[in-house]
């Protein structure tokens, strides 16, 4: 550190000679022959090589690389031209870029180690300059100074001071290791929910579980890192509560009931269900509401709350299989009983519908047009629909009462003419 601020001291009395500017020339050069050397591997790279392992890719390439070049580039100048004067700037420039380069591989081992989130790929960039300048103002001496004028910037809450410096040191901490935190628990998570091992509530509970956990972890290692005591956390923990048992009960009420559904899994995703007049599928069960997606595509969210305290039709709880009814009405006049078996026939002939257990038909009632048959049969996928599959028997019935002369009668109805004229016999509207 030393040498550097020699170094600095020592350009400084040479910045307005050619001197300085051969060395500038030198960091330039260096620069331009590392961007356009760049800039021909990766012409000839295809957008990305070897999937599945290291995803090196035009752009990964020139980022590592162009650094990379430079450091040597440079190196190569400093070299060659301490040989006739002194390099003091180079000797500068040398480890800012050998950091700049070490934080580039570490943030492309650290996106290939732990998925990065899509927030944290867009701000890569930004993070990796702002980690670098870090480094920069470190190794060129300039940083316990700014460090020293940040921390004069301050004020007491009660013993504990709070300075400018100790705020930027809280907000980095604190993003880092929710990044890391959240990063390796979604790896965690999606291992989890991964394992056909186990029930697909189970699953969920544990990667909620996870990700929570996660959360605390995070919060109880960057307090200390940034110098504030976590004693700090009873107050909180009690204001929390206060604030639980008052204005947020209600929430706290859907949060608890949440991880009791998905514990005593009563319901799960996939199952269908009713609850008031809402019927559907369950699509996701979060921690504070459940997602129900109805067979018209709709979803509706509903409080957790709502679901523990109402009843709630479960309509493949113990078995994913669900009866779907089809009633027809033929005239009194046809065969019964071939008319049974045509609507038996459109009924199994539909690839949804299962052979055990086996369709049946019913004479479900003599009504004042016709015969009333009700055609039950059984399917175990009712997420994908219910009323396709009635309209396809029905159109499948309707060919086959047609192809048999099988009548579907009309609505009938008799008028008698009281006190009629004589002569006028009675009258009979059909």
């Amino acid at each position: 550190m030393q040498n550097l601020a020699a170094d600095i001291d020592t350009f400084v009395q040479q910045f307005s000679t050619t001197r300085a500017w051969w060395q500038i020339g030198v960091i330039a050069a260096g620069f331009a022959s590392s961007w356009v050397l760049a800039r021909l591997v990766c012409a000839r790279l295809p957008p990305v090589l070897k999937p599945g392992a290291l995803k090196i890719g035009a752009g990964s390439v020139q980022r590592l690389v162009l650094p990379f070049l430079a450091l040597i580039f440079v190196s190569v100048g400093t070299f060659a031209l301490s040989k006739w004067q002194p390099v003091p700037l180079l000797k500068i420039a040398i480890p800012v870029i050998a950091s700049f380069v070490a934080i580039r591989l570490a943030v492309y081992l650290l996106g290939y180690v732990i998925p990065l989130s899509p927030l944290l790929k867009a701000s890569e960039r930004i993070i990796a300059y702002s980690v670098w300048g870090i480094v920069a103002l470190h190794l060129l001496g300039i940083l316990p100074e700014i460090s020293g004028a940040l921390d004069d910037v301050s004020f007491a809450v009660g013993k504990q001071k709070i300075s400018l410096l100790l705020i930027l040191h809280a907000l980095f901490w604190s993003v880092l290791t929710f990044f890391v935190a959240l990063a390796i628990s979604r790896i965690i998570e999606e291992r989890i929910m991964s394992a056909a091992s186990f029930d697909m509530s189970m699953r969920v509970v544990a990667g909620k579980t996870i990700r929570a956990l996660a959360v605390v972890l995070a919060i109880l290692i960057a307090l200390p890192l940034t110098g504030i005591d976590i004693t700090v956390l009873s107050v909180f923990g009690g204001a929390l509560g206060v604030g639980l048992g008052l204005a947020l009960q209600k929430v706290a009420s859907n949060y608890v009931s949440g991880f009791v559904i998905l514990l005593d899994r009563s319901i799960r995703p996939g199952d269908l269900i009713t609850i008031g007049d809402r019927q559907g599928v369950v699509a996701d069960i979060r921690a504070r509401y459940t997602v129900v997606r109805s067979l018209d595509g709709t979803e509706a969210i509903i409080p957790n709350d709502a679901i523990i305290s109402n009843t709630v039709l479960n309509h493949s709880f113990s078995d994913p299989k669900v009866a779907l009814t089809t009633r027809v009405t033929v005239d009194y006049e046809s065969d019964i009983d071939q008319a049974m078996t045509l609507l038996l026939s459109a009924g199994t002939s539909q690839s949804r519908v299962l052979v055990d257990p086996e369709p049946s038909v019913w004479i479900k009632n003599l009504g004042d047009n016709g015969i009333e048959l009700e055609l039950t049969t059984w399917i175990r996928d009712a997420d994908q629909g219910q009323a396709s599959l009635r309209a396809a028997i029905l159109r499948d019935a309707l060919r086959l009462f047609r192809e048999h002369e099988i009548a579907i009668p009309f609505p009938r109805r008799d008028v008698h003419v009281i006190n009629a004229p004589t002569g006028t016999a009675t009258a009979k509207q059909q």
